[in-house]
Formats: C-alpha cells, structure tokens, sequence
C-alpha cells in the first residue's frame, strides 16, 4: 500500500476525524465514552480510557440497536424507508446516544444525568454534518466474507 492509495488516505482521514470528533464530544459535561462503528459492529474509533474489550461490546450491541430501532419504526410508522436520526436510551444513570454518522457508520455516545441533552445532541449532529458522506463511508462488508 502506498500513500497515494485511496483506500489508506480515506483510512487516515477517519481515524484523524474519529479521534478529533471523541476527544471534543467528551469534553461536553456529563459525555463518559464514546465509539464509532460499523453498522455490522465493528470498532473505527472509541474514546480515551476505553478498554477495547468494552468498546467492542458496545459496538456489537449499539450495532442490534440501530437495526432494532429502525425495524421498529419502520414497522409502527408504515414508513419502512424511514432514515434513523438517532436512538436515545435512558438508564438508571444516564443515556446512550446511537446517531447514524455517514454511510455503514454510527456514533455512539455515554453520559451521565448531568449532560445537558441538548447540547449534546447538537453537538453530535454538528460533528457528523460537519463531514457527513465526504469522510464517514464505511464500504459495506461482503457477505461472502
């Protein structure tokens, strides 16, 4: 591979963006963890001080969650086709947020109750549209593979 090769400059571009998007995401008050994946629920990014073991396990189950979510939508609404914007989850301490970041892409955020929600929302889908398709495509994997 050289440095031309789109593939390794595309690669480096995601990385570069994922770090930059984490690192300022979890400086939001109340924002714990964060992590990118592929919508099949593999791990493009995760956050400062995150085990990989952890990361991995979020990204396999926010992965189900934003395949459940749209199903579900989908079939309540009669909307099939419907884009996802984002599954909120509350929990005894505080919330995920699972946001569609670009093409086979999804970020997902921890925080604590103290998080002002909007804010943080806001800033989620600044970040993506900061870059959306131009950075964030993720190829679909074969299904051969």
């Amino acid at each position: 591979m050289t440095l031309t090769d789109p593939d390794a400059v595309r690669s480096a571009r995601d990385l570069e963006w994922t770090k930059r998007t984490l690192r300022t995401l979890t400086q939001l008050h109340g924002v714990v963890h964060g992590v990118v994946l592929t919508s099949d629920g593999m791990v493009k990014g995760a956050s400062y001080g995150l085990s990989r073991e952890a990361a991995e396990g979020a990204a396999a189950v926010a992965s189900g969650l934003q395949s459940c979510a749209r199903q579900v939508a989908g079939a309540l609404s009669g909307q099939p086709a419907s884009a996802l914007r984002q599954v909120v989850v509350e929990t005894g301490d505080g919330f995920v947020f699972s946001v569609p970041a670009g093409t086979h892409t999804h970020l997902v955020l921890y925080t604590t109750r103290e998080a002002d929600l909007g804010m943080v929302s806001y800033e989620v889908h600044r970040h993506i549209a900061d870059l959306g398709e131009r950075v964030l495509a993720t190829s679909a994997r074969d299904a051969r593979e």
